[in-house]
């Protein structure tokens, strides 16, 4: 039995902005995967549904997920708030089926529903500032990198585009909104109207009127949607208006126009008209002349002209491309026992990093890596010659083993390597860890990762659901001493694949652990210990 994707955007949070179609789609679900803040945002809508709620930037997991259960046969409902199809979760969903293979004929069935954008729902609170040529801005670069997005907003205020910006701030994102701020002003008076409205039509709703070179003195943040006017945007009794452009052919205080429909685009009435086919060209052409003159250059200007030229058919191109620049992440080490770098493998590192990338040490004995290339093969292909162990990065299954004393207690190490081959590099709902050590010392801590596993007088020990993290971590519960060294692969081999199978998008294994209570016939206990710790800001 097929399941069915409803990918729904319910507006900006209010029950009356929700569209019947979005209430009947709700209610429809067997079961709601969002955004924490969404879920409860639509509380009220909900009836026995099973919910799946995650935090911030974790967009991608919640569309697999979706898919996940989509495909187990269960109408499955996406939330989003605004319209799913405006930075919201619709492309992710279908980015996750095509890397399935999905086809609409024989795929599970999807269907998004819209809802009110914020740059509509927030023109509302401030009067009608999106009455002409307007454009949408996230200022998130979680996925986005910064550099194209300085390059649209170069663009926006060179065209004299009303801007929406989405995103604008959060606490570890600061710069952004002041780099917007700064590129505006190189093309907009600092007195255009500005208006700032965080969270429009729910209870916390605030709308403020304010101008380009103020607007930073006023609170922005996540939930805040910045609209910058255009030239000709105005203030009038606390309300921000922008013109439709038609002052030009006829008045506003006329009761008649003085111009009927079909006269208006005349070229004695306006000579800016669409037939002034002589004018257009001779612009075209001094635009391309003082274009000649200049060395070339990928800025957004030279983007804008140029296609300004191709739509005016002075280029033989109608296209113009943005080039964005890929980042290539991977994790190297030099093996899964050995952990002594070559000076060939330093020198390797150095090379394929270069100027532009990064690399950082991590806890998981890897060094990460970031790469700007179009090209990761040819990365790939030269770390491997350095004979570098290749990990991909993100919430999948690591192997963390200790040194094996150098290799002089070296029984485990076959089991090592075989749990690598099996399952190393392999997607999981978070990030899982899998610590080894090689004797009863468990000097390298394999006690304090997601599982451990000890070997100990020719057999293993298993820990499961240690807290890694927080100041009340702790170490896992043991619960098996003695286990066959022929039995371990298989028996970690079958946890991990039920945690795969099983974990909630995000769910840390200690979490799935305490929520499923056994996990392969290994029955949870809870070994927090028993101390008052004040919660962290995070909600850890």
């Amino acid at each position: 039995m097929k399941g069915k994707l409803l990918v729904i955007g319910f507006g900006p949070g209010s029950f009356e902005h929700i569209t019947q179609r979005a209430r009947e789609a709700i209610q429809e679900s067997d079961m709601i995967i969002g955004y924490k803040t969404y879920v409860e945002l639509i509380q009220g809508l909900l009836t026995n549904q099973q919910i799946i709620s995650t935090g911030m930037t974790e967009e991608v997991s919640r569309a697999q997920e979706a898919v996940k259960q989509a495909e187990a046969g269960k109408t499955v409902a996406v939330i989003s708030s605004g319209d799913a199809g405006v930075y919201g979760m619709a492309g992710l969903v279908y980015e996750v089926l095509i890397e399935k293979g999905w086809k609409k004929e024989t795929g599970v069935e999807l269907e998004v529903i819209p809802g009110i954008s914020a740059i509509n729902s927030c023109a509302s609170l401030l009067g009608a500032p999106v009455m002409h040529d307007a454009c949408t801005i996230s200022l998130s670069d979680h996925l986005t990198p910064w550099e194209l997005i300085e390059r649209r907003i170069e663009a926006a205020a060179q065209a004299d585009f009303v801007v929406a910006f989405y995103n604008p701030k959060s606490g570890r994102r600061t710069r952004q909104i002041v780099e917007a701020q700064r590129i505006l002003l190189k093309y907009r008076s600092p007195d255009t109207p500005v208006g700032l409205v965080k969270s429009a039509y729910r209870d916390r709703e605030e709308v403020v009127m304010t101008n380009l070179k103020d607007m930073l003195n006023h609170e922005i943040g996540m939930l805040t949607t910045v609209v910058v006017g255009n030239s000709s945007t105005f203030f009038y009794d606390d309300l921000m208006i922008t013109p439709r452009g038609y002052q030009r052919k006829y008045t506003l205080n006329q009761t008649e126009q003085p111009l009927r429909p079909h006269q208006r685009l005349r070229k004695e009435a306006e000579p800016w008209a669409l037939d002034q086919e002589e004018t257009v060209k001779q612009t075209a052409s001094a635009i391309e002349a003082v274009q000649n003159t200049r060395e070339e250059k990928a800025t957004s200007r030279a983007l804008a002209e140029e296609a300004l030229q191709a739509i005016l058919g002075e280029t033989t191109s109608a296209v113009v491309h943005q080039p964005i620049q890929s980042i290539f992440e991977v994790a190297v080490s030099p093996g899964l026992a050995n952990k002594k770098f070559t000076p060939v493998q330093m020198t390797t590192l150095a090379e394929v990093v270069g100027e532009k990338g990064t690399m950082e040490y991590t806890p998981d004995h890897q060094i990460k890596l970031q790469i700007p290339t179009a090209q990761p093969d040819v990365i790939i292909k030269k770390l491997q010659a350095a004979s570098f162990l290749l990990s991909p990065v993100g919430d999948v299954f690591t192997i963390k083993a200790c040194d094996f004393c150098d290799g002089e207690k070296s029984d485990a190490i076959p089991h090592t390597e075989e749990l690598q081959k099996r399952l190393g590099g392999m997607d999981m709902p978070k990030e899982l860890k899998l610590g080894i050590n090689g004797c009863g010392m468990a000097c390298y801590g394999a006690v304090q990762e997601d599982i451990g596993i000890v070997y100990r007088k020719g057999a293993f020990d298993l820990f499961l659901g240690a807290k890694t993290v927080g100041r009340n971590a702790h170490s896992g519960q043991i619960v098996a001493e003695g286990i066959a060294a022929d039995d371990i692969v298989e028996i970690v081999e079958n946890i991990i694949h039920e945690y795969k199978e099983k974990g909630h998008p995000n769910e840390r294994f200690h979490k799935f652990f305490k929520r499923v209570k056994n996990v392969y016939g290994f029955d949870y206990q809870d070994i927090t210990p028993k101390i008052k710790v004040e919660p962290a800001p995070c909600g850890d």
